[in-house]
C-alpha cells in the first residue's frame, strides 16, 4: 500500500480544511514547494496535492505553483481540483504532472471520463468524496444524486483504474477512517482504491492496508505530528 502525503493549495499558500468547510482552514506553510520537498526529503514516492481554489471555482487557480513543485520534486504527482475539460488536463499534464483526478467534472460529464480514460489512460484518476454514502462536488458544497459505491461502478465501466474514496465527515477531524465505508468500496469494485479522510494514526494505516486498500492519503497528521511519514511508509508496506 503506497502513502501519499496531502498538500492542499489555497492562495498560493499549503493549507489543512476540516471537513472541506473553507472558513475552518489552517496554513501550515507559505511555500508549498517546500514542503513538498520535506515529505520527499522523508521517503514520499508520490505526493497528493489539491487546489482548493479550483475545486471551489471551476477552473484551477494555483497551477503555476503545483508545476514548480513538479520541476523540483523527484517524485510523481497526482493533482485534483477544478481539471473539468480534455484541454485542461493536456495542459496539466504537460506540467509534468503525473496523474489528474477528476471528481465534480466525472459526476457531471461521464463522457469526459471516458474520453480522458480513452486518451490518457492511467494518468487519470478519479476522485469520489462522500457526505453520508452519497457523491459531493463542487469542492463538497454541493450533493450529487449518486451514492458512492454505484458511482464507483459507473467509473469502473467507463474503464477508470484508481479512485481516491474520501469521507468528508472524517476529513482533517484526525477521528479515523471510516473502515466500513472504505472496505465496502474496496469489495464493491475491482480497481485500485485510494483511502483519504480521518487518517490520525499507525493503527488507521494498518487497519487500511489489512481491507485491501491500495493506497491512504495522509493529510492533517503528518503536518500535527500526530503521524510519522516514515513509520508510515514502512506499516503501510
Amino acid at each position: 500500500m503506497k502513502v501519499y502525503p496531502a498538500i492542499d493549495v489555497q492562495n498560493g499558500k499549503c493549507v489543512r480544511l476540516v471537513q472541506g468547510n473553507f472558513n475552518n482552514v489552517t496554513v501550515y506553510s507559505d511555500d508549498p514547494v517546500d514542503m513538498a520537498l520535506q515529505w520527499e526529503r522523508l521517503g514520499a514516492e508520490y505526493l497528493h496535492v489539491v487546489d482548493l481554489d479550483g475545486a471551489r471555482t471551476g477552473q484551477p487557480q494555483n497551477i503555476a505553483v503545483i508545476s514548480e513543485m513538479a520541476v523540483n520534486l523527484g517524485i510523481p504527482l497526482q493533482v485534483g481540483g477544478g481539471i473539468r475539460t480534455i484541454e485542461m488536463i493536456e495542459i496539466i499534464l504537460c506540467k509534468g504532472i503525473q496523474r489528474i483526478i477528476l471528481g465534480t467534472s466525472a459526476v457531471k460529464d461521464p463522457n469526459l471520463v471516458k474520453n480522458a480514460v480513452k486518451t490518457f489512460e492511467n494518468n487519470i484518476v478519479i476522485g469520489i468524496d462522500a457526505r453520508d454514502g452519497m457523491v459531493a462536488i463542487e469542492g463538497w458544497a454541493k450533493t450529487s444524486e449518486f451514492t458512492a459505491v454505484g458511482f464507483a461502478k459507473k467509473m469502473e465501466e467507463l474503464g477508470a483504474k484508481t479512485i481516491i474514496y474520501t469521507d468528508i465527515s472524517k476529513d482533517g477531524t484526525l477521528s479515523g477512517p471510516n473502515l466500513k465505508a472504505m472496505e465496502e468500496m474496496v469489495n464493491s469494485v475491482k480497481i485500485e482504491v485510494i483511502a483519504s479522510g480521518g487518517v490520525s494514526t499507525l493503527q488507521d494505516i494498518k487497519n487500511l492496508r489489512e481491507i485491501g486498500m491500495h493506497g491512504v492519503i495522509i493529510g492533517k497528521a503528518l503536518y500535527t505530528g500526530d503521524i510519522d511519514l516514515r513509520e508510515a511508509i514502512e506499516i503501510a508496506k
